[in-house]
């Protein structure tokens, strides 16, 4: 019996050896074919997927390659530096006849435009009024005293010349010069300030004009005035006379002065009163603005307001410089009129110059 089983079990792994092998044998023709069917279809390892021989079928991998970038244009196109430059330069210009009435009605044609002796084409050309941006430089030094009063007359007097669209700011100087009021469209504002304006100290004319040029870089309209009131010349400033000539000339900025002056025979008067008349002259005449010297403080009220209608009826005057040069330097301007027939001679008042930008 022992034997029996025994050869059973023989038997049986002999049995069991066989169909394992012949299982081997099969899975090995299955992946053989399997393999030989992968080379049919194109998909053999080293072949690429998506290739130009490759007909995919229901069953076939398909490879979607990303079109190229198109490179964007800057990267195509060379590179370089465009600049459109466009420099225009404003020329406000007042006229008068032989008894300082302003002249209206003039045309184009009567103007002609010259930079350093250079004739220039004139592009723009304008008679309207355009909203202003205006500095008030009001003395309140020790020698205004009985003088403050008329003053703020004029201030107020010279505000009924005013556009709805006009700023104002107001500049008070004695020892210092001090920003009162910034830019304010209230005209109530400044001359309620004016009201309890009270005189003492020294004048520090020529701090006050610097002050108020650097307070109109923050102007909003194009056209820009300063209107100066004061009784003599400086004597307390920290900037001297040439620095603040200087400045007045870049600027951009129309300057009229009222000077409130004794007679020239008067004693007592100091250097810097004498002095007074020529100081302001120079910088109104440099911006193309005017300088009115008063000694009957009841006129104060009506030359402010001739300042105000001056304004008011000034031609703008636009031209493209010929000179296209970016150095910096100072160019004269000068205005000749073109004389209307049957009017008397007329005087134009214009700016002196500009410089020329550096960049």
């Amino acid at each position: 019996m022992l034997c029996y089983t025994r050869g059973r079990r023989k038997s049986w792994e002999a049995v069991t050896g066989l169909r394992f092998s012949r299982v081997l044998v099969v899975a090995s023709v299955v992946a053989l074919l399997r393999i030989s069917l992968a080379l049919a279809s194109g998909n053999a390892v080293g072949k690429p997927s998506g290739s130009a021989d490759e007909k995919p079928g229901a069953d076939a991998q398909v490879a979607i390659v990303p079109r190229p970038k198109t490179p964007a244009p800057s990267e195509v196109l060379p590179k370089s530096n465009i600049r459109v430059d466009t420099t225009l330069v404003l020329i406000p210009v007042t006229v008068t006849d032989p008894l300082n009435r302003f002249v209206t009605g003039l045309e184009k044609e009567n103007f002609r435009v010259f930079e350093d002796k250079t004739e220039q084409q004139i592009l723009q050309f304008s008679s309207e009024d355009a909203p202003l941006s205006v500095g008030i430089v009001f003395d309140c030094s020790g020698s205004m005293g009985n003088k403050l009063e008329n003053s703020r007359k004029a201030v107020a007097q010279f505000f009924k010349t005013a556009n709805p669209e006009d700023e104002f700011f107001l500049v008070e100087f004695n020892d210092r010069a001090d920003l009162a009021i910034k830019f304010t469209t209230s005209l109530e504002e400044i001359q309620n300030r004016l009201t309890f304006t009270q005189s003492k100290g020294k004048t520090a004319l020529l701090d006050a004009v610097y002050l108020a040029l650097h307070q109109m870089k923050k102007a909003k309209n194009a056209r820009k005035a300063l209107l100066v009131i004061s009784d003599g010349g400086d004597n307390n400033s920290r900037y001297t006379e040439t620095e603040i000539k200087n400045l007045v000339r870049e600027a951009d900025v129309q300057i009229y002065a009222i000077g409130i002056f004794e007679p020239a025979a008067t004693r007592g008067r100091t250097a810097e009163e004498l002095a007074g008349p020529s100081l302001l002259s120079e910088i109104a005449e440099q911006t193309g603005g005017r300088h009115f010297p008063v000694e009957n403080q009841n006129e104060l009220p009506n030359i402010a307001e001739k300042i105000g209608i001056e304004l008011r009826n000034q031609y703008i005057i636009g031209y493209s410089p010929k000179n296209l040069e970016r150095n910096g330097k100072y160019r004269r301007v000068q205005v000749k009129l073109v004389q209307p027939r049957g009017l008397p001679p007329l005087r134009p008042f214009w700016r002196l110059g500009y410089y020329a930008p550096t960049q």
